[in-house]
């Protein structure tokens, strides 16, 4: 993983977030992780410690004195202090040069060679039973990339709830550090924050050997001066011997009696925290029953709303139909009424112009006249049908039919409209006392259909 990318910054905190959200879900099925002791070239238990160097030891002098135990990196030398350090390409080559090499003489220096600490390392405490080295290495993964990751057992194989986790660089440590510290890092659905502390692991196979050791100090020469020994009972030695042994016995009952009541107040937090859980749950469920019951009443104000809507917008549809109901019904009731009048003009104009001329030497017959009208009448039928939908041609042709036809013995046809009436037995013979036997300038008799007047609108 790239450290850079872990720092500070809005990139590096939403990266880290990301993989936080990236493995918040189950983790029942963890595949096994390959052996913890397997060989990473370049790893951090591969670093040496030099010490006892000279001041006219050179970088040339230690990468050659190393070679032949494989290939070596990061080589640090401070003079000052004598002292450095040089990492190794595998575990094995670095116990290989550790042990031809701690002791040997250089430049007329005896060097000290130790595994160096290994200063990316962290201790997390405050585990529950249920964390694997598996779940511990996918957890402070995040951090950064890890060499190591391990959790602690007893001779049974049972977890004492501490672990260790190596990383590649010391950044990603000390992140890992900093933000446990900062935040409650929870590893299973327990809610008990792990607990972060650094971790130096110092060299625990060889220890400290004869050769090694400092014999020129005077403490040395004094503590070596007796040799092993069991004191005498009541002997001053075994006064103060026991009152040692007191004290560590003292240490030892409060350890425990601090244990204990670690112990208890572990299992009341515990208790308190499922009581919790259990009345912070409750709380959400009201607070989710509440709010799917106001998104029901809302969603029902919603319909009705709708539906009075719905309902209002039929109510104007009906309305609006009923509207233009209503006013085609008064235009059909005005064109009927205008088409009367204009019937009703029309006759009266026609009695007029036979009482004016007296039957001879006018515009024609009754009949030719009434035809005139007729057409008139056609027309005006014909307009009306265009605008109200209903065919009037056959009553016009009805109505004209009746006035045009000559005599008729033994019938009578009345139009109701006009008034005019054809008496029985007489042809060409209109109204109860008008004579339309004569035409203007010619004999009388003869139909309608003989002259046709000049066509006059009213």
């Amino acid at each position: 993983m790239n450290e850079s990318r872990m720092g500070g910054g809005g990139g590096g905190d939403r990266y880290f977030t990301e993989k936080i959200m990236a493995i918040q879900g189950p983790t029942l099925d963890l595949p096994p992780s390959e052996p913890q002791n397997k060989d990473i070239k370049f790893a951090n238990n591969c670093r040496l410690y030099l010490g006892n160097i000279g001041g006219d030891i050179t970088e040339n002098d230690i990468i050659e004195l190393f070679k032949p135990y494989g290939e070596t990196q990061e080589l640090f030398i401070n003079k000052e202090k004598m002292f450095g350090f040089i990492r190794m390409d595998y575990k094995h080559n670095a116990d290989k040069a550790k042990a031809k090499l701690d002791g040997h003489v250089l430049k007329g220096r005896s060097l000290k060679i130790r595994f160096a600490p290994i200063n990316a390392a962290i201790k997390v405490k405050n585990l529950t039973s249920c964390v694997t080295n598996e779940l511990l290495e996918l957890a402070f993964g995040v951090f950064g990339d890890i060499e190591r990751a391990i959790v602690i057992v007893d001779e049974r194989g049972n977890s004492k709830c501490e672990g260790i986790v190596e990383f590649a660089r010391k950044p990603a440590a000390a992140q890992a550090l900093r933000r446990c510290a900062e935040g409650c890092f929870f590893l299973t659905q327990s809610l008990r924050p792990v607990i972060v502390e650094p971790l130096e692991l110092t060299d625990e196979i060889d220890g400290l050997s004869e050769r090694t050791i400092n014999k020129k100090t005077p403490e040395f020469y004094k503590q070596r001066q007796v040799g092993p020994r069991f004191a005498t009972v009541n002997s001053f030695e075994f006064e103060y011997g026991s009152r040692w042994k007191q004290l560590h016995e003292l240490f030892k009952q409060k350890e425990e009696a601090l244990q204990r009541e670690l112990k208890m107040e572990e299992e009341k937090l515990e208790a308190q925290m499922e009581y919790a859980r259990y009345e912070h749950e409750t709380e959400m469920l009201r607070k989710e029953l509440a709010q799917r019951e106001i998104d029901r009443e809302r969603q029902k104000a919603e319909w009705e709303m709708k539906e009075r809507q719905a309902e209002e917008l039929k109510r104007r549809d009906e309305e609006l139909m009923k509207k233009h109901a209503e006013e085609m019904q008064l235009r059909l009731a005005q064109q009927e009424e205008d088409l009367r009048r204009r019937q009703n003009d029309n006759s009266m104009f026609l009695v007029e112009q036979q009482q004016g001329r007296g039957g001879s030497g006018g515009y024609g017959s009754p009949g030719q006249a009434y035809g005139n009208a007729i057409i008139d009448f056609e027309a005006l039928a014909a307009a009306v049908g265009n605008v109200t939908g209903v065919d009037n041609k056959g009553s016009a042709m009805d109505f004209d039919q009746g006035g045009r036809s000559g005599g008729g013995g033994g019938r009578r046809n009345d139009s109701a409209s006009s008034g005019w009436s054809r008496r029985e037995g007489g042809a060409g013979r209109w109204g109860p006392s008008v004579d339309h036997g004569s035409r203007r300038g010619g004999s009388g008799g003869g139909g309608p259909t003989d002259y046709q007047p000049k066509r006059r609108r009213y």
